[in-house]
């Protein structure tokens, strides 16, 4: 098969970048993979590619590029295309328009793959006839706001698959969209076995790595570490991560002084051999679409202590097992958990091999496997015959129909409340 996936920046960094990375390799072993990256802003991809792996840009932001587009008048007029509820609209032009429509109806591909949702949209409404159209959800629907759920609601439906990373939101989507006709699968993402040796568990560091973001919730892990180290001095916690908590949690730091114990370590690439001088991992955030740190510690043999939020941390790590599930938010939790990995250092050893083992369940070969059974089946479906043409063709007229009824519909309420809001009548 020919599998091309549509990427809004394939040379930055960032998770979704890092598994569309890993997950392309691992296709490109048994079938012709692309990466289409809308943006291109560096020289080189940040994350290392499988050779297999075509990747090419269709607006080069390099100014010393000779395709240098940043000035064309065509790309200071605002997209009308891509939907203004995706949080990235701003970037998007008229030229970014024209651009990805001529990609999706040129495309030579079996299965195109849309990896954000202002994208997915885009392959839902602007792809031609032929190629099997498949929506990935690298964030959560719950997320999303309401007028992103809307925008889904009437693109969507045109889809003929729709992956999510967990199931719990999978079962989201089946349970709030109405999707018929659109398979609707989790897959989590792929996380490469580490290039390193496991660590030892001799170092007294507990590691946490990430956005300094507040989804992240480092505050909390800094008030749940002051009270470790009131039992455990002797114990010592390393952030890796950049973003623009920064100065709000080395203020933290200073107040809860921490300052001879926590240190912000900045981001690290790669991150593997800065796990291995760990002992136990934390990851303290309020949301998680998935948990990739989490898998990553993990391989690297650290049992993980990390808050049950929505959606991810729970489907990885089996409590008691290979890691510790405590609160969302709850900070005597965290630090009980954290202090009693600290205190045992056979359950610490115990845990680590179990983490090791779980981490193997999201190998690239394995992810690629679900998806290549997925994307077979889905080509399968449409096939050659009349009946498969016909089949396909019933389910994008069913799925136009009903994604301009949804269209029509929040239209229609949106109108009735701003004419409400101005004193008006509906």
């Amino acid at each position: 098969m020919h599998i091309s996936f549509l990427l809004h920046h394939g040379y930055g960094i960032g998770g979704t970048i890092r598994t569309t990375f890993n997950l392309a390799s691992a296709l490109a072993e048994q079938h012709d993979v692309e990466i289409v990256s809308v943006f291109r802003h560096r020289d080189r991809p940040v994350f290392d590619l499988g050779p297999g792996v075509r990747l090419r840009h269709l607006v080069d932001m390099r100014r010393h590029s000779p395709d240098y587009v940043g000035a064309d008048p065509e790309h200071a007029r605002p997209s009308r295309l891509f939907p203004d509820t995706d949080g990235n609209h701003r970037k998007y032009s008229a030229l970014t328009d024209r651009r990805i429509t001529r990609h999706l109806a040129t495309t030579g591909a079996d299965v195109v793959v849309g990896t954000r949702p202002g994208l997915n949209t885009m392959i839902a409404l602007r792809t031609p006839r032929g190629p099997v159209r498949v929506g990935q959800e690298h964030l959560t629907l719950a997320t999303h706001s309401r007028g992103l759920r809307a925008t889904l609601r009437g693109a969507y439906p045109r889809l003929d698959a729709l992956t999510t990373v967990t199931e719990a939101d999978a079962r989201d989507y089946r349970r709030m969209m109405r999707l018929p006709g659109v398979r609707v699968q989790s897959v989590p993402n792929g996380v490469p076995a580490p290039h390193v040796k496991p660590a030892d568990g001799v170092g007294k560091w507990v590691i946490a790595a990430g956005r300094l973001a507040p989804a992240k919730r480092y505050d909390v892990l800094l008030r749940a570490f002051a009270k470790v180290v009131a039992q455990r001095p002797d114990w010592r916690l390393r952030l890796y991560g950049g973003g623009r908590e920064e100065a709000k949690l080395r203020a933290l730091v200073e107040k809860l002084g921490l300052y001879n114990h926590v240190f912000l370590m900045g981001p690290v690439h790669p991150i593997e051999s800065e796990w291995i001088k760990g002992s136990v991992a934390a990851v303290t955030s309020s949301l998680e679409s998935f948990g990739m740190t989490i898998v990553e510690a993990m391989g690297c043999g650290l049992p993980v202590v990390a808050t049950a939020c929505p959606h991810g941390p729970g489907e990885i790590i089996t409590d008691g097992v290979d890691g510790r599930l405590v609160p969302t938010g709850d900070v005597t939790a965290i630090a009980g958990a954290l202090l009693e990995l600290i205190g045992d250092e056979e359950l610490r050893r115990r845990m680590a091999g179990a983490a090791i083992e779980s981490s193997a369940r999201y190998d690239p070969a394995r992810i690629g496997e679900i998806y290549s059974s997925l994307f077979a089946d889905l080509v399968a479906r449409g096939g050659r015959s009349r009946r498969g043409r016909l089949r396909v063709s019933l389910h994008r007229t069913r799925g136009a129909l009903l994604g301009g009824a949804y269209a029509t519909t929040y239209t229609a309420a949106r109108t009735c409340q701003a004419a409400l809001r101005r004193g008006g009548t509906a």
